[in-house]
């Protein structure tokens, strides 16, 4: 049964018999980008409009005055001109596949929830889920790389294959290319089942997937941190958050070889032409995001 993503009305009202709603059109422009005090800053104007002039709708030359005098011109333009392109987004009928790659710490998870709630996809997951799932069914003698963290791989190779090459490269692509069979099943079975789901990890590493590109709107990106001392920020904001299970003490003693992978993920995603998403602010890396899949989606839209 093909299961849609969770969609509203349209945010300027008169869809199907809907009035305009200042709470719809909030999400749409949160959806976006805009941040959620502006959000509704701008949402509440355009609903002070309409009760002055008796209407129950909002077009979107209307908006835009609107949007300018909030947010002013240049952030209203794009704001008004990606509502166009969301509407469309929530029109077109195909699954939204989003993958969210990179190195260790970078707010992946983060980044990939966000998206999802903001695009209205209930499913999302991570590589290091199904490594987790992969660890109980193979055991550390027939599978080991699986056990070990993805800085750690490299422990799992015999004494021959770490005098070969840069141990902890060429464990960490052993660890993705065992995962991956995992993530290709999870993809595939979306596909089936028309499912939309957000995939964020480590293992998504930009050449090493076959990605599907007739049967859904498919967007991959891998994040990164250039900023060494707030890339290891994030570990201890992670250790506070989990309480402890994920302690920072772990992640900063091998954070050389953290920073080593992510060079190495950014490297490929290059050569491949997947999007680099700097972090450094997290309401801009999760906006950058939401853009690429607007503008895949225009693409579609464009090519139908």
């Amino acid at each position: 049964m093909r299961q849609p993503r969770r969609t509203d009305p349209s945010p300027f009202g008169g869809e199907d018999g809907f009035p305009y709603s200042k709470g719809v059109m909030a999400r749409a422009l949160v959806a976006t980008g805009v941040t959620r005090v502006r959000a509704y800053e701008l949402a509440l104007r355009a609903e002070s409009d309409l009760r002055a002039r008796g209407e129950t709708t909002v077009d979107a030359d209307r908006l835009r005055e609107l949007a300018g005098e909030v947010l002013g011109d240049a952030e209203a333009e794009r704001a008004i001109g990606r509502l166009r392109r969301y509407r469309e987004l929530q029109q077109l009928d195909l699954p939204i596949i989003v993958l969210v790659g990179g190195g260790t710490g970078t707010g992946k998870s983060t980044i990939a929830t966000d998206v999802a709630h903001r695009l209205g996809i209930t499913r999302v997951t991570s590589t290091d889920f199904i490594r987790q799932t992969m660890r109980a069914f193979f055991s550390a003698e027939f599978m080991p790389s699986v056990h070990y963290s993805s800085f750690e791989a490299g422990e799992a190779l015999p004494a021959a294959e770490r005098e070969a090459g840069d141990p902890l490269l060429v464990g960490f692509i052993d660890q993705t290319r065992n995962v991956l069979v995992g993530v290709q099943a999870s993809i595939d079975r979306a596909l089936e089942e028309g499912w939309s789901m957000v995939l964020e990890g480590v293992h998504l590493l930009p050449g090493m997937l076959t990605l599907p590109v007739e049967r859904a709107l498919v967007v991959h990106v891998v994040v990164a941190i250039d900023n060494e001392d707030i890339h290891a920020q994030h570990f201890v904001i992670r250790d506070v958050d989990s309480g402890g299970l994920r302690a920072h003490s772990k992640y900063l003693e091998r954070f050389g070889d953290i920073r080593h992978i992510q060079d190495f993920i950014v490297d490929e995603a290059r050569k491949t032409g997947v999007p680099v998403v700097q972090n450094g602010n997290i309401e801009l890396a999760i906006g950058t995001v939401i853009e690429l899949v607007l503008e895949r989606a225009a693409e579609l839209q464009a090519a139908t």
